[in-house]
């Protein structure tokens, strides 16, 4: 799943393709996928990108004053062609989704598709006229890169710290992969109950909340949307590693799995030896 470094270096990226050409079509494969209705794809068409911005995991394209919003949920992607092919999609049951087609300056040629793998459908696309208007955008906690984020209020809460860090009401951005990097990074059990964290552990999440997610979306930074998924696999010390060996302490890697994910973590950093159990439970996915 992409989260925010890979998120905000797709939005990056198409900044610089985007910005100034002028959307020629908006072609959906899927009616699952978008979630909006007013205004219609269609008033799109011959308006220019103004801007590309990120709100936690979603890509809004500003459009002359209409926003085109992305969610790419757990397996969606995005494709840019330099030369589309002229002929118009059809609807289907693929991993195409939908197609936007810009024109440059030299003719509809350009654009993006996006895609879902897989069966469990979650990509989503909203056309509205005010971000806010996205119900995902509108309840986003705050931005753990933001000149002003503070986790220490945050904390007060009766739950799992991994829990937290991946609920996008409390903090935006942060998903399954890099909570257990900054977990890793932080020393701290993925089961911790954040309210209860001391002094000294709180100090070492703040910190790695900041150092893990500037450092990935500085390694991030500058790839074409192509290179982001195994640019992000590489730069991973702990998450989708277990049964490897831990690079900070030598220990191996070990996994707690869920009904439909799991985590990662190294007993010696994180839970002073202790080996976690599975534990299959609703509470600790919501």
């Amino acid at each position: 799943m992409p989260e925010m470094p890979e998120v905000d270096a797709l939005v990056g990226f198409l900044r610089d393709k985007c910005v100034g050409a002028v959307v020629a079509e908006i072609e959906l494969v899927s009616f699952a996928v978008l979630k909006t209705y007013d205004p219609p794809l269609q008033a799109f068409a011959g308006l220019a990108v103004t801007d590309v911005v990120r709100h936690g995991k979603f890509i809004d394209l500003d459009v002359d004053g209409l926003h085109l919003v992305i969610h790419l949920a757990k397996a969606g992607w995005i494709r840019w062609s330099d030369k589309l092919a002229d002929s118009r999609l059809k609807m289907g049951n693929g991993p195409l989704a939908m197609r936007l087609r810009l024109d440059a300056g030299d003719g509809p040629h350009v654009g993006f598709d996006l895609t879902e793998a897989g069966t469990r459908k979650g990509l989503a696309v909203y056309a509205v006229r005010d971000p806010q208007e996205v119900p995902g955008i509108a309840a986003l906690g705050p931005d753990p890169m933001a000149p002003d984020f503070d986790l220490r209020p945050l904390l007060k809460r009766k739950m799992q710290v991994k829990r937290l860090l991946r609920d996008q009401k409390i903090i935006a951005g942060i998903g399954n992969a890099y909570s257990d990097e900054i977990l890793h990074a932080a020393r701290l059990s993925p089961f911790a109950i954040a309210e209860q964290l001391e002094d000294d552990e709180i100090d070492r999440l703040e910190t790695a909340v900041h150092e893990v997610l500037a450092q990935a979306m500085a390694e991030a930074a500058g790839k074409p949307a192509a290179e982001l998924k195994d640019a992000k696999r590489a730069r991973m010390r702990v998450h989708g590693r277990a049964g490897e060996t831990c690079d900070v302490c030598g220990d191996t890697i070990r996994e707690v799995v869920f009904s439909d994910t799991s985590l990662q973590y190294c007993p010696t950093c994180q839970t002073g030896g202790k080996i976690l159990k599975d534990r299959t439970t609703s509470k600790f996915l919501k």
